[in-house]
């Protein structure tokens, strides 16, 4: 069966029946790059702040048991902790240098990991790639875009099953990841203004205890995410090497 080289008016390839035009290539948007490094960084990094929050929490619980011993109106012992207040503030400052730390290079893996995911699935986002690196920086934006990339750059990293089809995994533990850690966030801010504002004992061991509250739920956000990380990792490294696009 022949093609008529002319086609009809207009200019529109005629395609007899039984025929289909052939697609053009697609081109591949990018080249994938390996987050294996990334991925053991920022496993180091958080397993460091999971053993700072350890610290923090028993400075919080030493305030705690400390405030216990002042009489309910001993106003001049809460201004003037002394070492159970120093002990807190040291750890305080050790969290804050291990969370920038590992903000850092989280991010960088993450920006990392969301563009191998566009290679596997272009189609899969409707933000651009930047948006791994300034969601987190949006107010307000950033308590829900970096877990829409997240949950994104997880489907699109999902392998092939036998039998051809897409299966893709269960976000859970994304979402599980980001709940804990927004919500230890909404609990430190709370506990930090408790202690700011506390003038009686009392007030004192209630901040100390919202304050050991929020650390704890850091510390599970950080196992979390380096499940998170882990099998992030592991799906994009076996896309690369075994999945549809391990020849390109």
């Amino acid at each position: 069966m022949s093609i008529s080289p002319a086609g009809p008016p207009g200019g529109v390839p005629h395609y007899p029946s039984g025929l289909t035009p052939t697609p053009p290539p697609q081109t591949v948007p990018g080249v994938l790059r390996s987050p294996l490094g990334l991925a053991n960084a920022v496993t180091a990094l958080l397993g460091l702040a999971m053993a700072i929050d350890l610290f923090v929490i028993a400075a919080d619980i030493n305030l705690y048991i400390t405030a216990g011993t002042w009489s309910p109106d001993d106003l001049a012992a809460v201004s003037e902790a002394g070492p159970a207040d120093v002990l807190v503030g040291l750890s305080a400052l050790l969290q804050s240098i291990g969370l920038v730390a590992t903000a850092v290079v989280f991010i960088i893996w993450f920006h990392r990991v969301r563009g191998n995911g566009e290679v596997f699935s272009p189609s899969g986002f409707d933000k651009g790639r930047g948006w791994a690196i300034g969601g987190w920086f949006v107010p307000i934006g950033n308590f829900f875009i970096p877990y829409r990339i997240a949950r994104d750059t997880w489907t699109a990293s999902t392998q092939r099953a036998p039998d051809g089809s897409w299966r893709p995994a269960r976000t859970g533990i994304v979402t599980a990841w980001w709940f804990v850690w927004i919500l230890g966030l909404i609990v430190d801010r709370v506990a930090s203004q408790m202690y700011s504002g506390a003038e009686v004992p009392d007030a004192v061991q209630s901040a100390a205890l919202d304050m050991a509250v929020a650390t704890t739920l850091d510390l599970a956000a950080a196992v979390l995410a380096i499940v998170f990380v882990r099998r992030l990792t592991a799906m994009q490294h076996r896309m690369a090497t075994e999945g549809p696009l391990a020849a390109v």
